[in-house]
């Protein structure tokens, strides 16, 4: 891809937090000019969310604010939306997350941005959508996690659900979807000359992601209860403690794989005492337990590198600490490391009003 693909787009980021900002973010990689607008003396609450690098600016800002420039803007005065008006008038995308009817309050609702831009597209993500009768309920990323299903299918089921991963997940999922609606709407700009309005609710990227359950509930009314790690309707799929106490991840999803997995594990007549998935799923407990058997007795390295060489798929459960050492996020720069933040500079007042003046400060 051309990190400049999007050079030329101006974005207003009026948004808090993460699923907004995260959607503008992705937009600014590609070379989308994003000013961040900010509330005056606090700014944006991801400032000081997370871990602190110090006081007023946290780990978290710094990722999601990168390719920014930030203004302050008071949305609560006619002056500070009188700006947004204009600010919005030479504009392609401006992207919220206030809770529905806020903006509209403000007299920056859709109807009176689209006066003053009829090309804008206007990106809004708010907890349940703008319709519905949830629209004005206030929610995060948690809350999202629980009303998609997702959580009612996360953790053991003796135990309480989970929510899955961190609680930001539907955060970032909703805002990478945003970035690609507002990429659909500014293609149908294209076409039409028209704006758009790209509507997501945090908890909407989830319940897509329930691959069958929907359409299964709909025609046989089964409920899918939660299973550990395990995987539904697949065996082996799981994950298994090594003996040096690591966890490695296999995922056998077919019946050549399991063939490979037996040949793997020096015991090839499990190919032909469990030839079919339907076979393994109904022993699922017994054959986990031969797989954990086989996983237990060696450390992960070294079990890692059989499935490996059987082509078997496999990963080790990674801490962040193993994801920084790993060879792969390595070679594709998935973590790249750049100075967060000068210090110092060595620089006068009239310097820095020269840079400002040229667009660099």
């Amino acid at each position: 891809m051309i990190p400049r693909a999007l050079g030329g787009l101006t974005v207003l980021d009026l948004a808090t937090f993460v699923a907004a900002p995260f959607c503008c973010t992705l937009l600014g990689e590609f070379g989308a000019e994003v000013i961040k607008v900010e509330q005056p003396d606090r700014g944006d609450d991801l400032r000081r969310l997370g871990t602190p690098v110090r006081e007023g600016l946290s780990y978290w800002w710094l990722v999601e604010s990168r390719n920014k420039k930030s203004i302050t803007c008071n949305l609560r005065t006619p002056d500070g939306q009188d700006l947004i008006r204009r600010l919005a008038g030479s504009a392609d995308v401006l992207a919220e997350n206030f809770r529905p009817g806020t903006m509209e309050g403000w007299g920056l609702g859709w109807d009176a941005l689209r006066a003053a831009n009829p090309r804008l597209v206007m990106v809004r993500i708010s907890a349940f959508g703008q319709t519905g009768p949830y629209r004005e309920r206030p929610g995060f990323g948690r809350i999202a996690a629980a009303m998609s299903g997702i959580s009612y299918l996360s953790g053991y089921p003796d135990r309480a659900p989970v929510t899955p991963g961190t609680p930001t997940i539907p955060d970032y999922l909703a805002g990478a979807l945003a970035a690609f609606g507002a990429l659909v709407a500014l293609e149908h700009r294209r076409q039409s000359a028209e704006g758009q309005v790209v509507d997501v609710a945090l908890y909407e990227p989830m319940l897509r992601m329930l691959d069958e359950l929907v359409p299964v509930y709909a025609a046989t009314g089964y409920v899918r209860e939660r299973r550990g790690s395990g995987t539904e309707y697949v065996v082996p799929h799981n994950h298994y403690r090594a003996r040096d106490g690591r966890w490695v991840a296999i995922a056998c999803t077919n019946d050549r794989m399991f063939e490979r997995l037996a040949a793997a594990m020096e015991r090839p007549e499990l190919a032909a005492e469990f030839p079919t998935m339907a076979a393994r799923v109904a022993r699922r407990d017994e054959l986990d337990g031969l797989v954990q058997a086989w996983v237990g007795a060696a450390d992960a390295p070294d079990v890692l590198a059989r499935l490996d060489a059987a082509e078997v798929p496999c990963g080790p459960v990674a801490s962040v600490r193993e994801l920084f050492a790993d060879p792969q996020v390595r070679a594709r720069d998935n973590i790249l490391e750049f100075p967060s933040y000068c210090g110092r500079l060595g620089l006068t007042r009239d310097d820095l009003r020269a840079l400002s003046h040229r667009g660099v400060v």
